[in-house]
């Protein structure tokens, strides 16, 4: 087979960028070893979301049901269900990724494809590929520390986790990034008794310090137990379950649960497609790339979690139809905001700097923060869920916002205005003077914006200082 682009990997990087380079009358072969939709549609984003909304779900019915005038008798989870709906989800979206490269005239190969040369890729079990331009596309897969026992058989990684047939009445979850605190907030809403193991300080430790602490807060209220600043040394398994021990320091301690999940990050899927053999450049956070995703060498180009950008589908997406307009003859790079969304309870979105790193960047005395509470937000009260707020994060000198910081209900939906707001440069006072549909939620956005102008109207106005306690 011969193409003008072969594409390695048909995940949110890989198939983007099959569909933009067919667009744009390019021959194209999408090479797959495993279901179309990558990690993401098949197992990360797609089913721990719907996971996600099973146990809010959960949540609402033990608790706003009542509250808003709703009786629904006892509740019960039934998880056989539960993972029925989830699979039903994967399925129709990664039989859509199919329907789409169809119509977009994109082949798809079946099949572990490796470079052989700089020009051709084979595919076991099938057709040599042979191209112009390539992509790869292979993702990342999740990593295990160097722990005596982790091995063993309890303890899994999120793919496996996703994969019970029941619900763990005792989950340790080791690591309080991203994964893991989306799985621990998931299980502690269905009843299970949740632990999480961090080695820094704080759960994402590299969010806004506001959200962090708001998220520590409301896991703690929800029983969650945290064993942050502490260190895995080694686990052991048992009739009783996996038993992890940690250190803190000079304190030894250790805790026991039906499952682990580890959740201490991904890398990059760089060998075994022979990227040595043809010279990729690449080091331990993956495919060294340029800003239009060209790698080391001119004609193969590298998207997604292998290239080292950012770990998050929807940037891969944009990765994908970067690299496909830049083959194309056109040129393109990868700009723009990143929104940083944690589906956890209650959810966390941000975009652009955080407060520390507009401080560090800027200095205390040209940063000044707004924020809104959404106990003052009459939409968050019909939702029967008022915790959190929005944050905006500006510098002085002209007045551009350079952060935006959503915790609480519907915050991963609401950060998209901030996204177009930093995107366009936008001030805080444009955000401020807008006119914000009412009643919504995304009333608290303008809101905070007038909180950081000193100009507050739907609650007390404080007199602000030059520079916030940092």
């Amino acid at each position: 087979m011969d193409v003008d682009v072969a594409v390695l990997g048909a995940g949110p990087g890989g198939y983007p960028a099959a569909i933009r380079a067919a667009q744009l009358g390019l021959s194209v072969a999408v090479i797959e070893q495993g279901p179309l939709g990558g990690t993401c549609l098949n197992v990360g984003c797609i089913p721990t979301k719907a996971w996600v909304q099973s146990s809010h779900a959960v949540k609402d019915a033990h608790g706003a049901f009542a509250q808003l005038g709703v009786q629904v008798g006892e509740v019960s989870v039934d998880f056989g269900q539960m993972q029925k709906n989830k699979d039903a989800i994967v399925k129709k979206m990664v039989t859509g990724v199919g329907g789409l490269l169809k119509a977009a005239g994109a082949q798809v190969v079946q099949g572990r494809g490796t470079f052989t040369g700089p020009n051709t890729i084979s595919v076991e079990g099938g057709e040599e590929v042979t191209f112009r331009h390539a992509v790869i596309a292979t993702g990342s897969s999740p990593l295990r520390p160097p722990i005596e026992g982790i091995d063993s058989a309890r303890c899994v990684d999120s793919t496996g986790l996703l994969a019970v047939e029941e619900i763990p009445n005792r989950l340790i979850v080791l690591g309080g990034g991203v994964i893991g605190v989306e799985f621990a907030s998931i299980f502690a809403h269905l009843g299970t008794e949740v632990t999480i193991v961090e080695f820094l300080d704080h759960l994402i430790p590299n969010e806004d310090a506001d959200a962090v602490a708001a998220l520590e807060k409301a896991f703690t209220s929800q029983g969650i137990t945290l064993h942050l600043g502490a260190k895995g040394t080694k686990v052991e398994e048992s009739a009783d379950g996996v038993t992890l021990h940690f250190e803190r320091g000079e304190e030894r301690s250790s805790v026991t649960g039906d499952l682990m999940l580890v959740a201490t990050g991904r890398g990059a899927n760089v060998s075994g497609f022979g990227l040595d053999e043809i010279g990729i450049a690449y080091d331990r956070k993956g495919i060294k790339t340029d800003g239009t995703r060209r790698t080391s060498l001119d004609h193969i180009y590298a998207v997604g979690d292998v290239a080292g950008y950012w770990q998050l589908a929807h940037t891969a997406f944009r990765e994908g139809e970067v690299a496909a307009e830049n083959i194309a003859g056109h040129e393109t790079t990868m700009v723009g905001a990143v929104p940083r969304c944690i589906y956890t309870d209650p959810e966390i979105a941000a975009v652009g700097l955080t407060e520390r790193e507009a401080r560090e960047h800027y200095g205390d005395e040209r940063i000044v923060t707004g924020q809104f509470p959404f106990a003052a937000v009459a939409r968050a009260a019909m939702f029967a869920d008022q915790t959190g707020f929005v944050k905006t994060i500006h510098e002085t000198t002209y007045g551009e916002l350079l952060g935006v910081v959503v915790v609480g209900i519907n915050a991963t939906e609401l950060i998209n205005a901030g996204v177009i707001a930093i995107d366009t440069e936008s001030t805080v006072e444009t955000v401020g003077d807008s006119i914000a549909a009412h009643p919504t939620l995304a009333e608290a956005f303008k809101e905070a914006a007038l909180v950081a102008l000193d100009r507050p109207i739907h609650m007390p106005r404080k007199r602000r200082r030059a520079a916030a306690k940092a």
